[in-house]
């Protein structure tokens, strides 16, 4: 039995069968889950196909319009309940997570915690959504413009934020009325069948949160997208599936949410205060072993403060602490999966070979990755131009302020970026010429839950977080009444 340190909780516990209509169904065919920290077989999940789908899409639509009855008060309960049961069971979902992907289990716990706490305010958000009545021309008529929920939502969900890319997208569509169909990642099904569990402890009527696990996403995905009683997708991904997914959905103009890929800049301007500089790239590289969309990819130094802050960082990379992520004390774990590892030695590689030069890390053994600093690189070596999603930290030098934004802008990624520097006046002239969704400023962790996230360019339509996550949730509509 395979026991979940700590907790004292068998996976055998955990459900593993789809959640379909307020029930556990079981799948004629099961797929493993393999646990990067093991390398072994922690679970056997049932394979969802187009049929059982098809089936949750009708009980979808049933469940949306009663569910839209209920008052946004009746709502907001259960969603508080929800995000209750979450945090009560934050150490489970944490080992979970932990167990999955590999996440260190201090950022497991901390990305379960911060998930209760968005759905907390999501149910809060969802009672200030209102309508709005406007001015007349004429008297003895109201202009009335009110909002309402989209109808059934289909979402899918990476793997490397296995519960609260689960809670940011369902939590705000639940919390307006709409009806949820979940198809999480095949890498990290367990923890997406928790939730569904809790939700349903929470008092969360049968179909209007349903999860459809599967190894093989693209004859599920295409029989929910093909379905006009789905009104809305949203996906968390890559550029190019999120590109033929929008496709699929335009042919019966769904309403679409994409967020994609990323390759951030993070830029550190002379004047900068070099440490907290090298502190803060630490945090923006390697956090989740690099494999986050936001992940700092491309680091940009001023010539002058070049030598300084190399070492800076290389020092601060060298401290970092790989090991077993269920160590309290572990900072960088395993990647999720082989083909992950191999990516990252490719860059590596290359860049190596192009004439980069290694300053720290460059090993590792399995699925683990020492943290790693190049130097030297420029824009034609692979660590520049694809994003890396692992722990690899590539540097480049810049000469003055125009060549620093013309290289981060370099890209058709456009979700986060990130620069250092004491001056107010650059701080203001960098930030609007930036053309990225999300930027931090001296800050490696600019996201809060009540803020929007989403990219621009190839990095996808829409936002998530705060009102405006909402928002893609709602239709705006109107009615002019003149009254008898």
């Amino acid at each position: 039995m395979n026991e979940l340190r700590g907790i004292g909780l068998d996976v055998g516990d955990v459900p593993t069968q789809a959640f379909v209509g307020g029930e556990w169904r079981r799948a004629q065919d099961t797929f493993p889950v393999l646990s990067p920290v093991t390398g072994e077989v922690v679970a056997r999940i049932s394979d969802c196909g187009p049929s059982l789908a098809s089936e949750a899409v009708l009980l979808a639509s049933e469940a949306f319009r009663s569910w839209r009855e209920r008052t946004v008060f009746e709502r907001a309960e259960v969603l508080r309940r929800w995000a209750r049961l979450i945090e009560d069971h934050s150490d489970t979902l944490g080992c979970l997570v932990t167990l999955e992907m590999g996440k260190p289990i201090k950022e497991a716990i901390g990305e379960v915690v911060g998930a209760a706490r968005a759905v907390e305010w999501t149910a809060q958000e969802a009672c200030r959504v209102h309508g709005e009545l406007l001015p007349s021309e004429g008297a003895g008529r109201w202009l009335y413009v009110h909002r309402r929920p989209v109808g059934v939502v289909f979402g899918i969900t990476p793997w490397n934020f296995p519960v609260s890319m689960v809670t940011r997208k369902a939590a705000p569509a639940l919390a307006v009325g709409c009806a949820f169909i979940l198809k999480p990642s095949e890498e990290t099904p367990l923890a997406a069948l928790f939730l569904a569990r809790l939700w349903a402890e929470a008092g969360g009527p049968p179909g209007t949160l349903q999860v459809l696990p599967t190894v093989d996403p693209a004859p599920l995905a295409a029989a929910v997208i093909a379905d006009a009683r789905v009104a809305k997708l949203t996906f968390t991904g890559s550029t190019a599936v999120g590109r033929a997914l929008n496709e699929a959905a335009a042919r019966t103009l769904k309403r679409v949410s994409l967020e994609l890929g990323g390759h951030a800049p993070l830029i550190v301007f002379a004047d900068a205060d070099i440490q907290a500089a090298a502190k803060g790239a630490v945090v923006a590289k390697y956090r989740n072993g690099g494999q986050t969309c936001i992940s700092a990819n491309r680091v940009y130094v001023e010539e002058r403060v070049g030598g300084p802050f190399l070492e800076a960082l290389a020092e601060e990379t060298s401290r970092l602490v790989v090991g077993d992520p269920f160590d309290e004390r572990t900072e960088v774990g395993p990647l999720v999966n082989r083909q992950a590892v191999e990516k990252v030695r490719s860059h590596v590689a290359d860049a190596l070979s192009a004439g980069a030069r290694l300053v720290c890390g460059g090993d590792g053994d399995g699925l683990y990755f020492s943290p790693t600093v190049v130097a030297d690189v420029n824009a034609r070596m692979l660590v520049m131009c694809q994003e890396t999603f692992g722990p690899v930290a590539p540097v480049a030098s810049f000469v003055n302020d125009d060549e620093a934004i013309s290289l981060a802008n370099g890209t058709p990624y456009g979700l986060a970026a990130y620069f250092w520097t004491r001056d107010a006046k650059r701080i203001t002239n960098v930030i609007e010429k930036l053309e990225f969704g999300i930027v931090g400023v001296n800050d490696a962790r600019p996201l809060q839950f009540h803020v929007p996230f989403g990219g621009v360019k190839d990095s996808g339509l829409g936002r998530e977080g705060g009102r405006w996550g909402v928002d893609e949730y709602l239709e705006v509509s109107y009615a002019g009444i003149k009254w008898q």
